[in-house]
């Protein structure tokens, strides 16, 4: 049975009301911000225009090995996303998940962390094939070089942490839902928090599990890149490296957390390269953590997430979803499944604006690293080595563009590196 205690937002506009002001405030202030504050332009407005052409910088059969591992892995990638669509879909618009779920007993509190338990793991057993099917390809091209065993702890894992959170994030909605007539209030705050401390902790929580993470060994090359970051005026007392090779051959560096937790990583892999590309590399780091692009993603996902819980508040209130679902409540444990389809659906449907900014973060960072080098040949260089040995996608479609690129391609990228050279007055690469 549902009950309601006190309801600490007496006073306030009616909830369906109340919410949809406060879904049309926080949504404005996350389009004006995001706006506002996104790098639409990452070289100056008179920096001349250079056309992206892979043709220029890669050989025929380059490219055909690019488009032909795009389109191997494209298949089990567009099935696991359609998968992850039709169980959403059945989640939100059938009775089917409270159907399933009612049949769980227990504490109301122990029947909502076995509900999101249960249909974590139903979609994780769906969609492992599939995985299994992509990492065939991964190995076939020479990207992994893990074994059975150490793929399927690192997918456990994954789906361990998905389920940890999500748990927490289902088990507060419930029981404010059983609180509070207004629970959106103190959802969206929960949300945010919960989208700051993640993304704070996540660095020396989550990271280690999957990678052991060593500080880069004394040498030239940890001297000459803290010497850069001490001349580019961000504090980096070192640069730690993940031991990556054990499950990639794949180049890769990044920055994550902030405050305290910041820190810059490079693959193991990366340090196999010439250390002037490394050094082109951490430049482009230090240019994420020079703007605090993880601090302002952050604060962005988290009012994101703040907007979705009064979201979360109005759909699942209209009178159709809960006939749809048989979900008199989100105060009913069996409404598990409706809010995890709900999120999965969210999470879906803002990927494409989630990259749009991200990719016009990156060329900022791209442009920092040139500034900062001054040296776009190497820049050039780097590029094609990790899109030859990454195997990038040259050119991506548009829908795959849309819903998966957070980077520019590799021709932009490069095209960027020429305009930025026309307009410095540098040689062009």
């Amino acid at each position: 049975m549902t009950r309601t205690v006190t309801d600490t937002s007496a006073g306030a506009p009616a909830g369906p009301r109340g919410a949809g002001w406060a879904l049309v405030a926080l949504g404005a202030l996350t389009v004006a911000v995001v706006a506002f504050t996104t790098p639409w332009r990452a070289l100056p407005a008179d920096a001349p225009p250079v056309a992206p052409d892979p043709a220029r910088d890669f050989t025929a059969a380059q490219i055909a090995r690019s488009e032909a591992f795009d389109a191997v892995t494209s298949v089990p990638g567009y099935l696991s996303l359609g998968l992850t669509l039709v169980v959403a879909g059945l989640l939100i618009a059938t009775p089917l998940g409270a159907r399933l779920l009612g049949r769980l007993r227990g504490p109301w509190w122990l029947r909502v962390l076995l509900g999101v338990l249960a249909v974590t793991v139903a979609v994780a057993i769906l969609r492992w094939p599939l995985g299994m099917w992509s990492e065939t390809y991964l190995r076939e091209y020479g990207l992994s070089t893990q074994t059975w065993p150490s793929w399927a702890a690192d997918r456990a894992k994954n789906i361990g942490i998905g389920a940890v959170l999500t748990g927490i994030m289902v088990l507060a909605v419930v029981a404010l839902a059983r609180r509070y007539r207004r629970w959106w209030i103190p959802a969206a705050v929960g949300a945010f928090a919960l989208t700051v401390v993640t993304s704070f902790a996540y660095p020396v929580v989550v990271e280690p599990l999957f990678n052991d993470f060593t500080p880069m060994p004394a040498g030239r090359l940890r001297t000459d890149l803290l010497a850069m970051a001490a001349r580019d005026g961000v504090p980096v007392e070192n640069v730690l490296v993940a031991d990556a090779s054990r499950r990639t051959t794949a180049l890769n560096a990044y920055v994550s957390g902030f405050g305290a937790t910041r820190r810059i990583v490079v693959y193991d892999t990366l340090l196999r390269v010439p250390a002037d590309q490394v050094e082109l590399v951490v430049a482009h780091e230090l240019g994420h953590a020079k703007a605090g692009d993880v601090l302002y993603g952050t604060l962005v996902g988290a009012l994101g997430t703040a907007f979705g819980a009064c979201l979360l508040y109005l759909v699942t209130s209209a009178g159709p979803v809960r006939r749809r679902t048989g979900v008199a409540s989100v105060a009913d444990p069996r409404a598990v499944g409706l809010i995890m389809g709900l999120l999965t659906l969210a999470g879906v449907l803002s990927g494409p604006a989630q990259n749009l900014v991200s990719r016009h973060i990156e060329a900022r960072a791209d442009a920092h690293a040139l500034d900062l080098t001054r040296n776009p040949a190497v820049f050039v260089s780097m590029q094609k080595r990790l899109a030859i040995t990454n195997i990038s996608d040259l050119s991506p479609d548009v829908v795959e563009y849309l819903l998966y690129a957070s980077h520019p391609t590799t021709p932009q990228r490069i095209a960027m590196a020429r305009s930025w050279a026309l307009l410095n007055g540098v040689p062009q690469p």
